[in-house]
């Protein structure tokens, strides 16, 4: 539920120019997730939301990125959209299996979500493994996966 969450919360804020985290909040209730200013403040934090100017001079929240690849950073997030085929856990560990050759893209597009339960990835030709902190994160991040690919 929560990278389901994150996944609509970056889209909300790269689609309109949301101010206030309450507006963040209506927009979220309105799309049918019932979140709390509390959860909203955390999301915030996790996927490093800052407010910027947009051309109306008015301040909006938008992805940071360090060296300005926030196009660079969607791009990797359709890389993985399109090229996974199957994921799966046991116990600590996240397997999520890709088309051939485009693991290595797969699992930069994760590192680039801030995921701050995954410990760390391992990505071959076709196959990603990631470590979580504990059992339940990888269960969660499996089924927030799966949604995602819907």
């Amino acid at each position: 539920m929560k990278f389901q969450r994150h996944s609509l919360i970056l889209k909300l804020i790269e689609a309109e120019s949301i101010e206030t985290q309450k507006e963040l909040t209506e927009k979220l209730k309105a799309a049918g997730l019932h979140v709390t200013q509390a959860t909203i403040s955390r999301d915030i934090k996790e996927l490093r939301l800052v407010k910027v100017l947009d051309h109306d001079n008015k301040y909006k929240y938008a992805a940071a990125t360090p060296d300005g690849s926030n196009d660079f950073t969607m791009r990797f997030r359709n890389i993985f959209r399109e090229s996974v085929v199957n994921v799966d856990f046991a116990g600590y560990m996240v397997v999520i299996k890709t088309l051939p050759g485009v693991a290595n893209a797969a699992a930069i597009a994760i590192d680039a979500m801030g995921i701050t339960h995954i410990v760390g990835s391992l990505a071959g030709d076709d196959t990603i493994f990631l470590v979580m902190r504990e059992e339940k994160y990888a269960s969660e991040l499996c089924e927030d996966i799966k949604n995602m690919l819907k």
